[in-house]
């Protein structure tokens, strides 16, 4: 059963969301390291075959020194790429690439796709930042696909960028609202660096957290 998308003054069906991620990405930054994160971020939404699995190789090759990355993945947990702005399932997408190269790769970790898109929404990268998506547009485009009925311990939503995590938010609570008792988590790929000129890494680590506040999403950091 759906239930009814939040206003800006309602509670979502999750106040927080755990997130990690691992590259940098700076839209309109300076340098070569800002240049470079841009060429990633191309790479992985034009699903570029020779570079995912090397992208979701860093990954893999992180979570065996990072022990907090480590346990996102840990055994038991369960791969839900996150669907793109588009209402089709019908070619693959950048988020379900990702998770099956991170899979692929050494995770060795199912991947669910039982989250999709009931409408297609405003496509964030193209919109000025008024009229990008909110979370609660988001959250009504979602819909969840009840595969098993076993229990499952651990959800790990995939994305390739989180900005705000609008998406993502929106995303967990849709998920938290079908499977109330299950542990939900996110991992990003890349984080966007929208207010910095030049990057001094690429690949940088992180463990942060999304937040409800407000009527919006709050990424920390």
């Amino acid at each position: 059963m759906r239930t009814a998308a939040p206003s800006d003054a309602d509670a979502l069906p999750l106040s927080s969301l755990p997130f990690a991620s691992c590259y940098l990405y700076s839209p309109r930054g300076d340098g070569w390291l800002a240049k470079a994160s841009r060429q990633v971020c191309e790479r992985v939404k034009t699903l570029d075959a020779h570079w995912l699995p090397r992208y979701a190789g860093v990954v893999y090759q992180i979570s065996m020194r990072d022990p907090q990355l480590a346990d996102l993945f840990a055994r038991g947990a369960v791969l839900v790429p996150v669907p793109g702005s588009s209402a089709t399932a019908a070619a693959p997408w950048a988020a379900l690439q990702l998770a099956a190269a991170l899979s692929q790769v050494g995770l060795a970790l199912p991947v669910w796709v039982g989250l999709r898109r009931q409408f297609a929404v405003r496509k964030s990268a193209r919109a000025p930042s008024a009229l990008r998506p909110s979370v609660a547009q988001h959250y009504e485009s979602f819909s969840v696909v009840r595969g098993t009925s076993a229990p499952i311990r651990r959800l790990v939503l995939v994305d390739d960028v989180v900005t705000k995590g609008r998406t993502l938010l929106a995303a967990a609570a849709r998920l938290r609202a079908e499977v109330p008792c299950t542990d939900i988590r996110a991992f990003a790929l890349l984080r966007t660096q929208g207010f910095v000129q030049r990057l001094d890494h690429l690949i940088a680590p992180c463990h942060g957290v999304i937040r409800w506040s407000g009527g919006d999403a709050r990424r920390e950091p």
